[in-house]
């Protein structure tokens, strides 16, 4: 990537080349990526899900445009510049839903109050987001069957991870691959099983036997002495 790997990935997401973005780092949605991956590499001892965010379901939930949503990214805080001392995120997404851009809350922001950074450079920071140096001058990319020796050689032996961990990633590749229809995501991740529903127990009240129902009745039938 000439620039940020962030941008670049939500580039070719953008450009239907890849399906999402997986990261850890929140300004994928700033740059634009339609969809947002976390946790896909957290360990499965972890039992954390993948999280999936779509940019135009976040835009939707916030009520705002996708220049305003970058202005609130700004305005919490990003690599690209300090941010206004006193606003989190909960105070920078009221003061853009009720003035709608940097520009307009600075002109109305009670400055006594929060102290604006000298020479605060939000538009540089604004014009990193909406137009990242990024490339899409790259091979086309190919599902081709993984390369296990060199898969080995590299994440293992270079790098360090464990073998057990990416042989089994590997299988997983191979398996999906070699299916006759395309999975979805989810068959990669052992799901997560929901506490809040509780299951069905087994109902233990069973009906009486044939043998124990007659033996009553025989004894219901007796004389009285």
């Amino acid at each position: 990537a000439p620039c940020e790997a962030e941008a670049e990935c939500a580039a070719l997401c953008i450009n239907d080349m890849v399906y999402a973005v997986a990261s850890e780092d929140m300004d994928s949605l700033t740059f634009g990526a339609p969809r947002f991956l976390r946790h896909l590499m957290d360990p499965s001892s972890k039992k954390i899900p993948v999280m999936e965010f779509e940019v135009a379901k976040v835009l939707e939930e916030l009520e705002l445009t996708m220049d305003q949503f970058i202005d609130l990214c700004i305005l919490s805080g990003c690599d690209y510049c300090d941010s206004i001392k006193g606003i989190g995120g909960q105070t920078a997404l009221k003061l853009i839903r009720q003035h709608g851009s940097i520009e307009s809350i600075l002109e109305n922001i009670n400055k006594d109050r929060y102290q604006i950074p000298e020479d605060w450079p939000y538009q540089e920071a604004r014009r990193l987001f909406k137009e990242p140096n990024v490339t899409l001058d790259i091979p086309e990319l190919k599902w081709n069957a993984p390369d296990e020796e060199g898969l080995v050689e590299f994440l293992v032996k270079e790098n360090g991870f464990n073998q057990d961990r990416v042989t089994k990633a590997i299988e997983k590749i191979k398996f999906a691959k070699n299916k006759s229809s395309q999975g979805r995501l989810e068959s990669f991740f052992k799901p997560v099983v929901s506490t809040s529903v509780p299951l069905k127990r087994k109902d233990t009240s069973e009906k009486p036997t044939k043998a124990v129902a007659n033996k009553k009745t025989k004894g219901a039938g007796g004389k009285k002495k």
